[in-house]
């Protein structure tokens, strides 16, 4: 407690510091006060009614912020900025020009890769509106419109996603940390208060030794996240000896640090969304009520229904994401290329070609680690839920992981930048 009060005095006695933490929390400020700004029209009981439900609606109010659950201004979210990041990160594996972009060319490449996401994002929020705007006048939950005015709020949820998406990238410039990420983890932490309000107010003490369990299992969750997020395999590294004039440069031992979890919380993100893009194909083809639509609707119900199967495909995709985005942002040929441009190597391995091998290797066994545990938080709710009955959070692991990696990235940040003060 007392290091926590120390490090807030040293925040807030650093003007740029300071600055940068009220930044944040004055864009928070606004995102909530969007997210409690609803659409017209919407009649709040069926909402709820629908909500508890829908699991569907459930995971994707995640990525809303919160939004999604009262129908507000920014229904969203930052899902279509996702959904747009998530598709691009795909191309770079069929498209060596956006790859070498996004790998290559430096910052000036990652903007114009980022710019390219921004631009996909606005096709994606017309598409995501239309689809949900269709499904809930469909479900009586927001009233008959004429053409105009529903025109009129695919526009207004539109611009709410675009604006969030501004609001974040403002939140990573002018803030610490993440900006999508910390509108995630904002959204999530604002459904606690009704959370627990909810749990005290359908408390039964005969289920007392299961709310234990649950609790237990949860604070070792926690914990095992933690240890795994700030998990790092050192592998050792020297710097060659030069001599320049009468002085003598080099020959220091360190090590390089490779993360357990290079991908973070990423690889759950890509996965809810893969599959979640099923249900939100059928949302959008009902509205024209096509024939063989109900078919479609049939199977995907059936497959959300069956929580195992559910389980065991959500687990298979965050397991193959994870090799896949640390494939993307990892490059061992780059890593190898700068300690050898740097003077430094691997005690005995060969500069290089070895090198980069050696490192790939290391980098396989750990995404391996990582992915099977990413894949275990992401699915033990789902399986507690369908082995014990209780109808609980559903995505409880994936919120707890975005939360714990939010925090941690914060914490982080903060402690960085307070050590460049000292410096």
């Amino acid at each position: 407690m007392d290091a926590l009060i120390h490090k807030i005095k040293l925040i807030m006695s650093d003007g740029t510091l300071r600055k940068r933490v009220l930044f944040v929390l004055g864009a928070l400020i606004i995102f909530r006060l969007l997210a409690a700004i609803p659409v017209p029209g919407v009649d709040t009981a069926m909402l709820n009614q629908f909500f508890s439900n829908n699991q569907f609606l459930g995971l994707l109010n995640i990525f809303s912020g919160g939004g999604l659950s009262n129908l507000s201004l920014i229904m969203l979210g930052v899902g279509p900025y996702i959904t747009a990041s998530i598709i691009m990160q795909l191309l770079t594996v069929m498209s060596p020009k956006l790859k070498a972009l996004y790998t290559e060319e430096g910052d000036a490449g990652r903007k114009k890769f980022s710019q390219y996401s921004r631009l996909l994002t606005l096709p994606l929020a017309v598409l995501q509106a239309f689809a949900f705007l269709s499904l809930l006048e469909g479900q009586n939950i927001i009233t008959h419109l004429s053409t105009f005015d529903f025109v009129s709020n695919v526009i207004v949820v539109v611009a709410g996603s675009i604006l969030l998406m501004w609001i974040g990238e403002l939140i990573t410039e002018f803030g610490i940390g993440n900006g999508v990420s910390i509108i995630i983890f904002a959204g999530i932490v604002s459904g606690l208060p009704s959370a627990v309000s909810q749990f005290f107010f359908t408390f039964d003490m005969a289920q007392l030794p299961l709310y234990i369990a649950l609790f237990g299992a949860g604070l070792a969750i926690i914990y095992a996240v933690v240890v795994m997020t700030e998990a790092e395999r050192p592998v050792p590294i020297t710097y060659a000896k030069q001599v320049r004039g009468s002085q003598t440069y080099g020959g220091v031992s360190t090590y390089l640090p490779l993360r357990l979890n290079q991908a973070g919380v990423i690889p759950i993100i890509f996965a809810l969304s893969i599959l979640l893009f099923p249900q939100m194909l059928v949302n959008i083809l009902s509205y024209f009520t096509l024939p063989w639509v109900a078919t479609l609707n049939t199977y995907v119900t059936a497959f959300t229904a069956n929580q195992w199967l559910y389980a065991a495909v959500y687990f298979v995709l965050v397991f193959l994401f994870t090799y896949f985005y640390t494939a993307v942002t990892f490059d061992p040929d780059s890593m190898s290329k700068n300690l050898q441009r740097n003077g430094a190597f691997i005690p005995g391995i060969r500069p290089g070609g070895h090198t980069s091998e050696y490192i790939a290797t290391i980098i396989t066994r750990l995404t391996l680690v990582g992915g099977l545990f990413l894949g275990a938080i992401a699915v033990i709710p789902l399986l507690m839920k369908a082995a014990t009955g209780v109808v609980a959070f559903a995505i409880g692991g994936t919120a707890l992981l975005i939360v714990v990696n939010v925090v941690l990235d914060f914490i982080r940040r903060v402690d960085s930048q307070i050590s460049m003060r000292d410096y």
